[in-house]
């Protein structure tokens, strides 16, 4: 793969450029060893070759992935609990080819305690009800209402309900098809926690010829990516006694009828009611006019959708606004904030390295909308005539503090140095080799930190060549933890969208992050122990996490990160023996964490930060 990555670097640029990559690319090598030379070579490949236009790629991937899991399917073991299940489905006019899958989809399912609920919604096509009385009449648990006047879906989707008897229902449209195991892992997932009232599950597309392509391996539940966009879909399965309190399906949010249910459900359940299986159950039919096609198929969806989300965030707190997210199908929530703004203390650690640090400051004066903040430079013993000037004239302005923090760099214990004399609610804590790109930074990291909920806020971080840098982290990558979609351009959408939505992660970089101070102290800060320079973010995010807290990621604080720039690379025997000791220490601490992120999923790599199979 590697030698792959290398001709098509040369390809592509036909030039000597490639033969200069491969020369800094070997120097990286017998500098950093054979990691250093790797990360050289994919981030060049990243630039030259977006995950986008790796589709291709993508695919065969699929298709050895599918050989390779198809076996789990026939692993089936006796289950304890084994309530019936209710599949809904509403019929219109569909192409009898695949309604015919639909049906033998469900037939073949290895869980046999279910019932398929079909209302016709007034078909004119005689190929459909022939074929539903055919069914009807062959299988008991297949029941049939056939409706006199055409409702659409939602009205459909509630006639079948009435039919349902089951304790849970599972929706399945009329030309989609079920894995046949799909029943069978969701009665199993029941079986592990009857606590659950929602269930979901990884899903594919199908196209006209029966060719499986475009999975979607989910999140684990992910209330501010469930927010940004919809990303549940299919298979869910749902307590049945809910979607009766909540009245079933609303037909003024037709074509988005499945979001607003589900914003509606999550609305009476516990986070710990909600969990997903990470196993692809649901084929979602891709042809055309289908949603599953493009997101273009259906764009009266998006605006119901937005309507959808407001309803419910109206219920929440009626300062909450809900507008247009980065993409076309995806949202944005507006947090308030407080008419007293609190104030923000930005702790900013630094040595020397004058223009990167007027760098940062300057950005964040030009870039800060928010008013009632305070800076606290922490200089660690800096020589440099120049940077000292500078200082020494930042200490003039009525809102800068500058401390002597004169002890070995520990940038655990600097940061917990500083946060004694923060007299803010809240702690920024920022990198002195950052440069605020986004206007309004703070006030969008500092209203989700004040989410009751939340933990730390992080940002968007690149490269200075516009690659990224930070878009959340990943755990378990590289043994503990990596940066997700690191490499990645710029104006790319991410895996499934996630470049360009908030929504929450285990953890994210304290390059740029903002936590209430109680909460900082609340967990004791940073372990400056233990973890000197490495992972002591990624642990203080875990200690958060582990205290109940929500840790989120928003797209839209950009800031360029000119990484260990001040304090140079992990390149001696001292260093790497205090590296390895850092990573032995979160292995040890965190090691049902790195084993299963609950924001990733188990089906994605954990060697490259791409979100391959």
């Amino acid at each position: 793969m590697l030698i792959k990555k290398i001709l098509l670097i040369i390809w592509h640029e036909k030039s000597t450029t490639p033969f200069r990559i491969i020369e800094k690319s070997y120097a990286r090598y017998k500098k950093h060893g054979w990691q250093g030379m790797v990360d050289r070579l994919n981030k060049e490949y990243y630039r030259l070759y977006p995950y986008d236009s790796r589709k291709v790629d993508q695919e065969k991937f699929y298709k050895r992935w599918i050989k390779q899991n198809e076996q789990d399917i026939l692993h089936a073991v006796k289950l304890e609990y084994n309530p019936l299940i209710s599949i809904i489905t509403p019929t219109y006019n569909t192409e009898k080819k695949y309604l015919l899958k639909m049906l033998e989809s469900v037939l073949a399912q290895t869980y046999t305690k279910w019932e398929l609920c079909i209302a016709d919604d007034a078909s004119s096509n005689e190929d459909v009800i022939q074929t539903l009385k055919e069914y009807e009449t062959m299988y008991k648990n297949i029941k049939v209402m056939y409706r006199d006047t055409n409702g659409h879906i939602s009205e459909a989707s509630n006639s079948a309900l009435e039919l349902a008897t089951g304790e849970y229902v599972v929706f399945l449209d009329h030309d989609d098809m079920l894995s046949p195991n799909a029943l069978y892992e969701t009665v199993k997932k029941l079986n592990e926690n009857k606590n659950l009232k929602l269930i979901y599950s990884d899903e594919d597309k199908i196209d006209e010829n029966g060719k499986r392509h475009t999975p979607h391996f989910k999140s684990g539940w992910n209330p501010d990516m469930f927010f940004s966009q919809n990303y549940i879909c299919h298979l869910v399965c749902i307590k049945k006694e809910i979607v009766d309190e909540i009245g079933g399906f609303r037909k003024e949010y037709e074509g988005i009828q499945d979001y607003d249910l589900l914003l509606r459900v999550i609305d009476k359940l516990q986070d710990n009611e909600i969990d997903r299986i990470e196993k692809i159950l649901y084929h979602w039919r891709a042809i055309k006019g289908s949603t599953a096609y493009g997101t273009g198929e259906k764009n009266y969806a998006h605006e119901r959708g937005l309507k959808a989300l407001k309803d419910y965030f109206r219920n929440k707190d009626i300062k909450i606004t809900v507008e247009n997210g980065l993409l076309n199908t995806t949202y944005k929530v507006n947090y308030p904030i407080p008419e007293v703004q609190p104030l923000v203390s930005i702790l900013i650690p630094t040595r020397n390295e004058y223009e990167l640090l007027k760098k940062c400051i300057d950005s964040i004066f030009s870039n800060t909308t928010y008013t009632n903040y305070e800076i606290i430079i922490i200089d660690n013993q800096t020589t440099c005539k120049e940077t000292l000037d500078y200082l020494e004239e930042l200490n003039k302005e009525h809102n800068i503090t500058i401390l002597k923090y004169n002890k070995k760099f520990n940038f655990s214990a600097i940061n917990n140095f500083g946060v004694q004399y923060a007299k803010g609610e809240l702690i920024a804590f920022v990198n002195n080799d950052v440069e605020v790109i986004s206007q309004g930074w703070l006030t969008e990291m500092v209203v989700h930190a004040l989410r009751k909920d939340v933990g730390a806020v992080g940002a968007k971080l690149y490269y200075e060549d516009n690659a990224i840098q930070h878009a959340g982290v990943v755990l378990g990558i590289g043994s503990v933890a990596g940066h997700s979609h690191k490499y990645f351009q710029k104006n790319m959408d991410g895996y499934w969208g996630r470049l360009k939505i908030v929504q929450n992660f285990s953890a994210v970089t304290a390059a740029c992050l903002v936590v209430q101070k109680k909460l900082f102290e609340e967990v004791n800060g940073f372990n400056e122990k233990d973890l000197k320079v490495a992972f002591n973010d990624v642990d203080f995010c875990l200690k958060l996490l582990e205290n109940g807290y929500k840790n989120i990621w928003t797209p839209y604080v950009e800031l360029y990160h000119y990484e260990s720039k001040s304090r140079g690379k992990e390149d001696n025997p001292m260093k790497i023996e205090r590296f390895n000791y850092e990573v032995s220490y979160m292995q040890n601490r965190w090691s049902k964490y790195l084993k299963y992120d609950q924001y990733y999923n188990s089906n994605l790599t954990l060697k490259y930060e791409d979100f391959r199979l």
